[in-house]
């Protein structure tokens, strides 16, 4: 795991960790960057004076299931834990986002999906979709069932750190 982290610091090709296997990541289209750039943007405003931190796609998280050390690249995770403040990656997350494109949405709705339920910072995870106006919520609060929004107008409660978050400017400036 040494190995692995030292040879993500600085390199040209990310990779994730799961199992003691490297898996190169594919790069982001532009519809996804704004998508997860528009999100950062509305959440990072919100959290100003915050102990709570917004991080991009760049900052790993760590985590270990059935015994296992995994790293992911979410597209956004926001972190409140002031004791989770390691160098290369987080630990406890509060909220997780990730952005589907069509080669990962079936590891982000399953495995990713699954595995991020399974921290116990975790209090919710948001999937946006890239191809239509569409956001699935996962909440702890309510024992993880999906709740779909798809009108522009809607806002969602995010069940961390206060945070609420309008569609619209989720998908601002989307073709």
């Amino acid at each position: 795991m040494e190995d692995y982290l030292a040879s993500e610091d600085g390199g040209d090709i990310r990779h994730e960790y799961i199992g003691g296997r490297r898996y190169a990541m594919t790069g982001a289209s532009v519809r996804h960057n704004r998508i997860a750039r528009n999100t950062l943007v509305a959440l990072a405003a919100q959290l100003r004076g915050s102990p709570c931190k917004v991080f991009m796609s760049n900052v790993k998280l760590h985590l270990t299931i059935g015994g296992e050390g995994i790293f992911y690249y979410p597209d956004l995770m926001v972190c409140c834990d002031p004791a989770d403040c390691a160098d290369d990656y987080r630990t406890r997350p509060s909220l997780i986002v990730e952005a589907l494109s069509e080669s990962t949405e079936r590891i982000d709705r399953r495995e990713k999906l699954l595995y991020y339920r399974q921290i116990d910072s975790v209090q919710a995870c948001l999937i946006l979709s890239q191809e239509e106006v569409k956001a699935t919520l996962y909440r702890q609060e309510s024992g993880w069932q999906a709740e779909t929004f798809s009108d522009p107008g809607a806002v969602l409660d995010l069940s961390c750190a206060g945070l609420k978050l309008a569609l619209a400017a989720v998908y601002e400036n989307q073709p």
